[in-house]
């Protein structure tokens, strides 16, 4: 075998490989959702007439295609920022790196939001569905489904805290075993009842939902259930590429979901049962507690992949600036993905347990899903139209015609589960509020802070020719200042200077900046000048996905000229305490107020840059917004 066809044949093999790492981490959500989907939407239909039947199934069937195979793996994954994914990549790119576009910013970080009311409720779902199987296994274990279900749950979010790395591995195999399960159930059930092949004309959908009256528009939100977990493929794409997600979906995950939904569907029709978990009836009966136990390590894994999805999220937004530093640890050197993030993680917990608790079963608990990822698809479109136009150069009516397929298709499913929003689907939207409102206060109060400090400016030159009148001592040492001046004298070294009359031998006035991009290469990290005679100004640019390490940062200064053992710095750290400004032209009292309580309790930014406790050095400081 020459050189070449070992290139291709390695590069194959990376693209399985990837493929089936993906099928773990991806399509968890999506692939588990056939154990209540079509349950939930006859229940909603009130009828299981072949008419009925097959219609749903041409839904099921076509809003994968359209959705999933069209818009996102087709439109949705040709459209990145520096190789993410994923709607605060995707604002990122659109709506900071092009051009300041708050509109644009505020419709991103709302869908971000939302995406946490969905984390919420996907566990608790998956899990209560896989173990109601075991009403059919023996109905006497009813009364035990709940309990066990809020004991795996409960185990599930306790060892987050020892990371995923070893289980990750796992995760692949297991979701192929699964999938093909899922489409030789599906075989079978196809085989008892070819006529369900029928439901593949998409005439059968649309007839339903045209002749159906209201019932037909609510049962949509039914439907939406097959695709929740669509927008996954997207916020994935920079942990395996769009290649092997997209094979992943096409060579088997999709296949699978058809074959599973049209099984169910002909079993139905040819006179089954739709008391209990339809799923479960495909499968013969002495295998069907395997399948049971299959089931659930399905929903864990397709759970884990919501929470990991979910810390994800939440560092993009702390590097953004959008919310309050937390406490994020990483669990594996394998993987910038591993990590852990204890306050998101014990909070989606608590809420997670709450709802199965308070809605007992799964086709309950489908009333409060849906309307969260419908909203956040509706966003993501609009965001696609904005890309195709600025991006790909298309056309107005391009453009229009494409994303407004789209936009129709996600605006019903949105006002379809919007009727459910009285039956539960009022708590990912306030869950989504509460996250949004965090953010929007951080931001509020962060930025207020940087105009504050901002305000009278002293240039260097000045300030040093001050020092020298005043007398200020300079000490031994090399002293670091983390600022937002970048050009001026910092606000916290004249601070220091002002109350101590001293300043060390040499300065590094260090910035920190989050760029709209992912990832920075380390070469282009640095900017380094030296404004004053030992008075460097430093800005390290970091990218979304980055999190800064101030001990690697300063290893990295130190060979760029700039003379410093980096074991023999201090640090020093201001600590804003937040109080009203007394003109009253600060914030509005109760965003200052919640800011400052977000300010209290955040990780302190010393932990957060990995700086070495025993060099830090904290600045105490009032600050009026």
């Amino acid at each position: 075998m020459n050189s070449e066809n070992r290139s291709k044949s390695s590069s194959k093999f990376a693209l399985y490989a990837a493929s089936i790492g993906a099928l773990g981490v991806v399509f968890g959500d999506i692939g588990t959702s056939p154990l209540y989907t079509l349950k939930t939407v006859l229940d909603m239909t009130g009828g299981n007439n072949p008419q009925t039947i097959l219609g749903v199934v041409s839904l099921l069937i076509w809003t994968l295609i359209i959705v999933t195979t069209v818009k996102y793996a087709g439109f949705a994954m040709r459209i990145d920022n520096d190789g993410e994914g994923g709607i605060l990549a995707l604002m990122a790119l659109l709506g900071v790196k092009r051009q300041k576009r708050p509109f644009i910013v505020a419709a991103g970080l709302f869908g971000a939001a939302l995406i946490y009311g969905d984390g919420a409720i996907t566990p608790a779902i998956s899990v209560l569905s896989a173990l109601e199987g075991l009403n059919i296994v023996a109905p006497s274990l009813q009364p035990y489904v709940l309990p066990l279900t809020v004991v795996i749950l409960l185990g599930l979010f306790a060892l987050q805290p020892m990371g995923t790395a070893k289980i990750g591995r796992a995760f692949g195999p297991i979701m192929v075993v699964w999938f093909i399960t899922m489409a030789l159930l599906g075989i079978w059930g196809v085989v008892r009842h070819p006529s369900i092949l029928w439901a593949l004309n998409p005439y059968y959908g649309l007839h339903y939902v045209l002749h159906s009256g209201g019932g037909g528009f609510l049962v949509l939100g039914g439907i939406f259930l097959c695709v929740t977990g669509a927008e996954a493929l997207y916020a994935d794409m920079g942990h395996f590429g769009a290649g092997p997600i997209k094979l992943a979906w096409s060579a088997l995950v999709f296949p699978s979901l058809v074959l599973n939904y049209a099984g169910q569907g002909a079993i139905v029709l040819a006179g089954a049962s739709t008391q209990g978990n339809i799923f479960y009836r495909l499968c013969p009966a002495p295998l069907t507690l395997p399948l049971i136990i299959l089931s659930t390590v399905a929903t864990i894994i397709a759970s884990q992949s919501i929470i990991t999805g979910a810390f994800s999220m939440t560092r993009q937004a702390i590097q953004l600036g959008w919310m309050p530093r937390l406490k994020i640890s990483q669990t594996s050197e394998e993987g910038y993905g591993q990590i852990y993030v204890s306050a998101v993680n014990w909070t989606l917990m608590l809420v997670t347990i709450g709802l199965a608790l308070t809605f007992k079963k799964s086709d309950h608990l489908a009333g409060a899903y849906g309307i969260a990822v419908s909203a956040t698809m509706l966003m993501t479109t609009a965001l696609l139209f904005i890309a195709m136009r600025e991006i790909w150069g298309w056309s107005l009516a391009a453009s229009g015609a494409v994303a407004g397929l789209f936009f129709t298709v996600d605006a019903a499913f949105f006002a379809s589960n919007m009727m459910k929003l009285f039956d539960g689907g009022f708590v990912p939207l306030l869950l989504a509020a509460l996250v949004y409102l965090v953010m929007y206060v951080w931001h509020k109060g962060i930025t207020a802070i940087a105009n504050r400090l901002g305000e009278n400016p002293i240039p260097i030159d000045q300030f040093m020719s001050d020092m020298t009148q005043d007398g200020v001592v300079r000490v031994p040492g090399t002293a670091v200042f983390l600022t937002r001046a970048k050009s001026d004298t910092p606000p916290v070294v004249r601070w220091y200077v002002r109350h101590s009359l001293a300043l060390h031998q040499r300065v590094l006035a260090v910035t920190l900046e989050t760029a709209s991009t992912p990832w920075i290469a380390a070469e282009k990290r640095v900017s380094i000048a030296e404004i004053a005679p030992n008075f460097w100004s430093i800005t390290a640019c970091y990218g979304f996905m980055e999190r800064p390490d101030m001990p690697a940062l300063m290893a990295q200064i130190a060979t760029h000229g700039c003379p410093i053992d980096p074991a023999k710095l201090s640090y020093f750290i201001g600590m804003e305490k937040i109080v009203p400004r007394e003109d009253g032209q600060g914030l509005p009292r109760w965003i200052e107020a919640t800011f400052g309580i977000l300010l209290r309790n955040c990780a302190r930014v010393t932990d957060y840059l990995r700086v070495p406790p025993s060099q830090v050095v904290d600045i105490g400081r009032q600050v009026s917004i």
